[in-house]
C-alpha cells in the first residue's frame, strides 16, 4: 500500500478521502491549515499537520514522509472571495500549489491528482453538458487560478517527469460540506431550512448547476489513483466528473424543501459578479477511461445530506 498525502484533507471532501484511502490500507498524511477544513472531520488513523501549503516548512514533511502521492484537495475554494481579493486567492491557489509541486519534484513524489472545478473553468459554454476540449473561459479568478494550476501540471509533467491527473469537478455537495462562509448552495439551504430560517437565492434562480454528491467524487479520485497515465500523445489526463444533468437552483430548493418537509418561501437577491448562469459537464471520458459512473441520483444525494445535518445541527 502507498503512502499518500492529502492537501485539504480536514476539509469537507478531503476527509471523506482520507477515510476511503485509509479504508483500503493507505498510509496517509494530511496538510490542512484548518481555515475552513475541520479537525474533527480528521480519521485518527491519518498522520496529521497543521500547516498552510504556502508555508516554506512544508519541504521538511515532504523529507520527512515521503508520499508517493499527493492528492491536492486544498484551496480558496470561495469564487465571491476571489473577486474581492483576487491577489489573496492567488496566493492560496496558485503560489500553495507551486510549494506543492516544487516539494514534489526534489523529493521524487510519482504522482499528483489535483481537484480543479468543471464549472469555473469553462466558463460560459455553448455546449451543455460541456466536453472537456471546450475552450476555458473563467468568469473568476478562482476559476483562472484552477486552470493555471492545470497548465503547471502539464509543465511539470513534460519538463520533470511528475505525473498527474486532473479531475475537473462539479458542484460537490454532501455530508460535512460546510454551511457557513465558503458552503455549496445545498449545505447553506439545508442548514437554514433545518433551522426555520429563510434561504436567499441570488439571481432569478433559474441559474442551473451540475450537483455531484461527494460519495461519488472521491470514488473517481480513487480510480484516478489506479491509472497509469497518459492514454496517447495527444490526450491529456483531464477529466470532468459530473452528472451530466442540470438543475436549476429553483428547482434544487423545491426537492429540499420537499425532502425536509419545510414549507418556507427563499427570498430573492440580485445575482454575484463571476457567477455563470448554466453549468454542466460530459463526464463520458472519464466513464470511458477510468470506468467511473455516478451511483447517487440527486434526490438520494440530498437525502443522504440532510440526514447528517439533522445529526450535526449544532455543530
Amino acid at each position: 500500500m502507498a503512502k499518500i498525502l492529502v492537501t485539504g484533507g480536514c476539509g469537507f471532501i478531503g476527509s471523506h478521502l482520507v477515510d476511503k484511502l485509509i479504508g483500503k490500507g493507505h498510509q496517509v498524511v494530511v496538510v490542512d491549515n484548518l481555515s475552513t477544513g475541520k479537525k474533527e472531520n480528521l480519521n485518527p488513523k491519518a498522520k496529521f499537520y497543521r500547516i498552510d501549503i504556502q508555508d516554506p516548512k512544508i519541504s521538511q514533511i515532504f523529507k520527512k514522509e515521503k508520499p508517493e502521492t499527493i492528492f491536492h484537495f486544498a484551496a480558496q475554494i470561495d469564487v465571491r472571495k476571489s473577486v474581492e481579493n483576487p491577489i489573496g486567492s492567488a496566493r492560496v491557489d496558485i503560489l500553495g500549489s507551486l510549494n506543492l509541486l516544487e516539494n514534489s519534484k526534489k523529493q521524487g513524489v510519482k504522482k499528483i491528482i489535483f481537484a480543479s472545478s468543471g464549472g469555473a473553468i469553462y466558463g460560459e459554454t455553448d455546449i451543455i453538458p460541456t466536453p472537456e476540449n471546450h475552450p476555458e473561459k473563467p468568469q473568476s479568478p478562482y476559476g483562472v487560478e484552477k486552470l493555471a494550476i492545470e497548465k503547471y501540471l502539464n509543465f511539470y509533467k513534460k519538463i520533470h517527469g511528475l505525473d498527474y491527473v486532473t479531475l475537473r469537478f462539479a458542484n460537490i455537495y454532501g455530508p460535512r460540506q460546510n454551511s457557513k462562509g465558503e458552503g455549496g448552495v445545498v449545505a447553506i439551504f439545508t442548514d437554514k431550512l433545518l433551522h426555520n430560517q429563510t434561504p436567499t437565492i441570488y439571481g432569478s434562480g433559474n441559474q442551473t448547476r451540475d450537483f455531484l454528491f461527494v460519495e461519488d467524487t472521491v470514488d473517481a479520485a480513487l480510480k484516478s489513483l489506479a491509472y497509469g497515465g497518459l492514454s496517447s500523445v495527444n490526450s491529456l489526463p483531464i477529466y470532468n466528473v459530473g452528472t451530466g444533468i442540470e438543475t436549476s437552483v429553483n428547482e434544487l430548493y423545491k426537492l429540499l424543501t420537499e425532502e425536509t418537509g419545510k414549507d418556507i418561501k427563499p427570498k430573492y437577491a440580485p445575482a454575484k459578479k463571476g457567477e455563470q448562469l448554466r453549468s454542466c459537464l460530459d463526464s463520458s471520458k472519464i466513464k470511458k477511461s477510468l470506468n467511473w459512473q455516478p451511483k447517487y441520483s440527486l434526490v438520494e444525494g440530498l437525502r443522504e445530506t440532510i440526514s447528517w445535518f439533522r445529526k450535526n445541527q449544532n455543530s
